[in-house]
């Protein structure tokens, strides 16, 4: 998982060739905890002041993200037809993947989760934060424009904005790729690049996680145990690609494929390479 690679060293090849795109997410990482830790201050405010985890929320987060996956799989099964021939793969495997997924939901359930719950960002992303050449600024607070005002407002694990980012940072990986056909670039070079694209993401989310992890070690904020901050993550992951599949497929089904590779990544049980000398090497 991210949070075991975050542990990890960097290895020699990865520092080499975007060790400069690791410290800039460090930075950023860094920023990230600084805001969340701002918002769960705000002790004079009701509507910021931090709340504890209880079954009751973890039940009822639990069901709402089962519920909008079950709605999205049903999509994506009604719309297989008009899927480009490179997503059909990942999305029937989705699909075949449902109880795995709600499973993972599901775990959220099965203990009281410590940590807390605080308002954050909402709809945090790459498109919301702005790079001076030096320090990243945070903008843009309104959450996601397609939930309503008071869902909005709902206290949670500011963890939910770090998976955003990670979503995030996958997008900016593979949609460089989308393009590929149009350059001077041969058909049997993109099995180099998505492997050197799949290397990016998970080292500079690493970085970004392991830089935001340390500046929020100290607080109650976060899941106390690695296997809750685990659990509420990997939901949290699983969940924003949901949301990501239903906005593709309402908006961009060629781009589909990349919130379904999300979860699918999410839910791998294997390890698996981490750089790109190590991938060809499992694949020969």
């Amino acid at each position: 998982s991210l949070l075991d690679i975050a542990d990890e060293s960097v290895p020699s090849i990865i520092a080499d060739t975007v060790g400069h795109y690791l410290i800039s997410m460090q930075l950023l990482g860094q920023r990230t905890a600084e805001f969340h830790l701002a918002l769960a201050s705000a002790v004079d405010d009701q509507n910021f002041v931090p709340e504890p985890f209880s079954m009751a929320y973890q039940r009822s987060l639990y069901h709402s993200m089962r519920g909008s996956a079950i709605h999205v799989l049903q999509l994506l099964s009604q719309r297989m037809g008009f899927l480009p021939d490179e997503a059909k793969a990942d999305a029937q495997n989705a699909i075949n993947l449902e109880k795995a997924i709600i499973g993972r939901f599901q775990d959220v359930t099965k203990k009281k989760i410590s940590g807390m719950r605080t308002r954050c960002h909402g709809d945090y992303h790459l498109g919301q934060v702005l790079y001076t050449g030096s320090d990243f600024v945070i903008i843009d607070f309104e959450g996601e424009p397609a939930r309503h005002l008071g869902e909005r407002r709902i206290k949670r694990s500011p963890l939910r904005d770090v998976a955003g980012m990670i979503r995030s940072f996958h997008y900016a990986a593979y949609a460089a790729l989308r393009g590929w056909g149009t350059t001077v670039l041969r058909a049997e070079d993109k099995p180099v690049l998505e492997n050197w694209a799949r290397a990016w993401f998970l080292w500079v989310s690493a970085a970004f996680l392991k830089s935001y992890l340390e500046i929020m070690a100290d607080t109650p904020i976060l899941p106390q145990t690695p296997e809750e901050m685990r659990i509420i993550l990997e939901a949290y992951l699983l969940d924003k690609a949901i949301y990501e599949i239903n906005y593709e497929l309402n908006n961009r089904p060629d781009w589909v494929v990349l919130p379904l590779q999300g979860i699918l990544q999410v839910l791998e049980t294997k390890e698996e390479p981490t750089t790109p000398e190590a991938k060809k090497k499992v694949e020969e």
